[in-house]
């Protein structure tokens, strides 16, 4: 094949082919949307998720209520004082001494409203060996954790003169403190540290500084740019940290992924003899097609979040839609036109002992992995084997994920045992079961002073105790000016939350049914953590379905219009569920059972996080896809070259693999990075994509892709005749590269 001129159609071909033409044009307009997008977020700013507005149900209705009553809850704190062994009582002389030492000392500080002794509010253990003592940080709750170390400084100044029991504070802003001061620069070092090490990674795969730069540049300013659009989009659809984090996940992968796809095609070209124009022509035609087929289809993943009805999940879709998106854009215009404008510049800042051994390397094995090459020539020699062995290698892995188990993760079970605090918590649950987690009932009524309202409280704190859903104390605060009033109920069942759900239930069906619902025109919700996190499983469970239906369904229709094959469509989306299930199986084997959990510094806690699943699903299924349309491609490209189908494979698989490899050992690095942070949700988070990438990047396109299409031969092109009349979207390939068609046994005619 020459170098001469040809005709190339498609979206990724014209935008690569304009770009190379206009470079400077190309690149300034990239570099303008990249300021004015930082420049608009900045003035719009960014508009935060409101508490009311992060579920439905209970939780949602009770603060909806608080914030339209201008309500400002102060942050609350609790000192546990503790017999450290049986001979004290609540009753002693010592205990009360130590209890009256601590109102006072806490009340010292001017940093605390509303303090309250134990033997006014009865918070004494039925043992009688725990105390506790209540009060309120004075000022914006959200900021007492900048407030509060006067006061932990006036308890530790009581414990050293009462030795003999144990006085501890826990709370809202002492947990803050605690946490920030423990893990606060631990996510943010995690995000920092992703860009090196993917810089790294290229590093090694390109021996060139340059080269290795332009995916990691491509990847920030992407970043850069969706950061900016996700402050003007905010004021339409709220956005919060965590969005931004996983927006910056997202982006990292994507971006260098997509850029690792054409480069490495357009060196490739040029490696074959082909001039730098030709050569990237080529890349735009087939790896910018790869590219855009691929982003669209993430793009459709990321948008099931969607329908979920959370705001956070919601927020979360759609930063990583528009990131995914502006990569995809960037991928193949700004990137052709850096890459004419840099020609031969691009190998600049060779590492000399990486370049030689590369160069060797491609000497060798004429540009195809060797590792690969070994691996394919035993697939296709028994596809049927390699199908059943690695099928049933990864069924079995997916099987525990039939016994998952999600829920909200207590604080012990998400940051284990190392922090005194944690051990705090599990003491006054043990003392006080559901006292640290009440469930609040927020009761609205025209007049909370009415005699029959509250007749109505007094019977809700009575029927609470005696059905059976709390021991007590409940606590009622009345708000009289906003006619507002709430009532605290420790759950029985504590840190256990499917025994506390069981109480809330109790709470919720009959106890306030007997109550408080006979009265007319009355509000009483009840939210509170169990409550919360009872609500976002009812929420999430009934999105699970429309979900899954729409990232399915819209994925097999890209594939199916990308390829014109049936059975690329169908096989596309039965791997990608393999993938999933199998990361489901890892995720539930380490962190529910334990099995291995030391192994990467984790524990098994019992439960996966709620959001983590369908969270999970989402982003798998939509970055699998890179791999998998970049491989199909290929193996399609040299179909329509002439080759046989077995042969295409071949060559398809072992020609990607090395930028497969790559890609995919950048994104397990940056994922398994998120997996060494302190938090169990996180590492559940960054074990999972991790397993899942390397299983999907390794087992399912190293193996299983090659085998099912070896097995089904000449049938993996079939598209029936009835489907004819579906859009042509396949018709990016260049001319030059393929310059005839082949007839399929069954369906329509492969064309260009």
């Amino acid at each position: 094949m020459g170098n001469g001129d040809s005709r190339v159609r498609g979206i990724a071909a014209r935008a690569g082919g304009w770009s190379a033409r206009h470079r400077w044009a190309a690149v300034g307009i990239w570099v303008l949307f990249v300021v004015l997008a930082m420049g608009l977020g900045s003035a719009a700013g960014r508009v935060d998720v409101k508490e009311s507005e992060q579920l439905k149900g209970e939780t949602h209705t009770a603060a909806k209520i608080i914030e339209d009553a201008g309500i400002k809850e102060p942050a609350s704190e609790t000192v546990l004082i503790q017999a450290k062994d049986g001979n004290v009582r609540a009753t002693d002389a010592e205990f009360k001494a130590a209890v009256s030492a601590v109102v006072k000392a806490v009340d010292g500080t001017g940093r605390v409203t509303d303090v309250k002794s134990p033997y006014d509010t009865h918070t004494i253990s039925r043992d009688g060996r725990s105390a506790l003592v209540q009060f309120d940080m004075r000022g914006d709750a959200e900021t007492a954790y900048e407030r509060v170390e006067p006061v932990l400084k006036a308890v530790a100044g009581a414990q050293k003169e009462h030795r003999t029991l144990r006085i501890e504070e826990i709370g809202s802003a002492s947990m803050n403190k605690t946490f920030k001061d423990a893990f606060g620069d631990d996510f943010k070092k995690a995000e920092l540290s992703a860009v090196p090490v993917a810089l790294g990674i290229l590093l090694i795969a390109f021996g060139a500084l340059v080269a290795a730069l332009l995916p990691v540049a491509l990847a920030i300013t992407a970043i850069m740019a969706t950061m900016g659009l996700m402050g003007v989009v905010s004021h339409v659809m709220p956005m919060s940290d965590t969005a931004n984090s996983v927006m910056l996940l997202v982006g990292l992968a994507v971006g260098v992924d997509y850029c690792l796809f054409y480069l490495r095609r357009e060196r490739e070209e040029r490696a074959a003899g082909r001039d730098a124009q030709t050569a990237l022509r080529i890349a735009a035609a087939t790896s910018g097609r790869a590219v855009v087929v691929s982003g669209i289809t993430v793009c459709v993943a990321m948008a099931g979040m969607l329908f979920t009805g959370l705001v956070t999940f919601q927020g979360m879709g759609l930063a990583s839609l528009m990131v995914v998106a502006v990569a995809m854009v960037g991928s193949v215009t700004v990137l052709p036109a850096l890459l004419s404008l840099l020609g031969e510049r691009v190998e600049k800042g060779r590492i000399p002992f990486l370049r030689k051994a590369m160069e060797r390397r491609a000497a060798r094995t004429g540009g195809e992995s060797r590792f690969w090459t070994a691996v394919l020539r035993g697939v296709l020699a028994k596809p049927l084997v390699s199908v059943l062995v690695a099928a049933g290698a990864l069924l079995a892995v997916a099987a525990p994920a039939l016994g998952m188990k999600t829920q909200n993760l207590t604080l012990d079970q998400e940051f284990g045992d190392s922090l005194p605090i944690v051990q705090t918590y599990n003491r006054v649950n043990e003392a006080f079961p559901g006292g640290s987690e009440p469930a609040e009932v927020v009761v609205k009524a025209k007049d909370i002073n009415a005699p029959e309202v509250k007749s109505a409280l007094a019977d809700f704190k009575a029927r609470a105790i005696s059905s059976g859903a709390s021991r007590g104390p409940v606590e009622i605060k009345l708000h009289d000016a906003q006619n507002i009033a709430y009532v605290y109920v420790p759950l029985v069942g504590g840190s256990d939350l499917d025994k506390a759900g069981a109480s809330l239930e109790k709470l919720r069906d009959e106890v306030r049914p007997a109550t408080l619902g006979k009265l007319d025109g009355v509000q009483a919700p009840i939210t509170g953590q169990v409550a919360g996190s009872h609500d976002f499983n009812a929420q999430l469970g009934g999105a699970v379905v429309p979900v899954f239906a729409f990232v399915v369904v819209f994925a097999f229709v890209l594939m199916l219009l990308s390829f014109r094959s049936l059975t690329v469509a169908i096989t596309s989306i039965l791997l990608n569920l393999l993938s999933v299930g199998a990361a489901y199986g890892i995720l539930v084997a380490v962190f529910q059972h334990g099995w291995g959990a030391s192994l990467v510094g984790a524990q098994g806690v019992g439960a996966i996080i709620t959001w983590l699943p369908l969270f999970l699903f989402v982003i798998l299924f939509g970055l699998s896809m890179d791999y998998h349309v970049f491989v199909v491609s290929r193996i399609r490209e040299a179909r329509l070259r002439g080759r046989t189908t077995r042969d295409a494979i071949q060559h398809g698989v072992v020609t990607t693999a090395g930028v497969v490899t790559s890609a995919a050992v950048i994104m397990v690095a940056v994922f398994a990075i998120f997996g060494t942070l302190s938090m169990q949700s996180m590492k559940q988070m960054g074990v999972g994509l991790a397993a899942a990438v390397l299983i999907d990047a390794t087992i399912i396109r190293g193996v299983l892709l090659p085998a099912v299409m070896a097995l089904l031969g000449e049938r993996n092109w079939y598209l029936p005749k009835w489907l004819n009349r579906l859009p042509d979207l396949t018709h990016d390939e260049s001319a030059e590269v393929i310059t005839h068609s082949v007839r399929r046994d069954e369906g329509e005619r492969l064309g260009v």
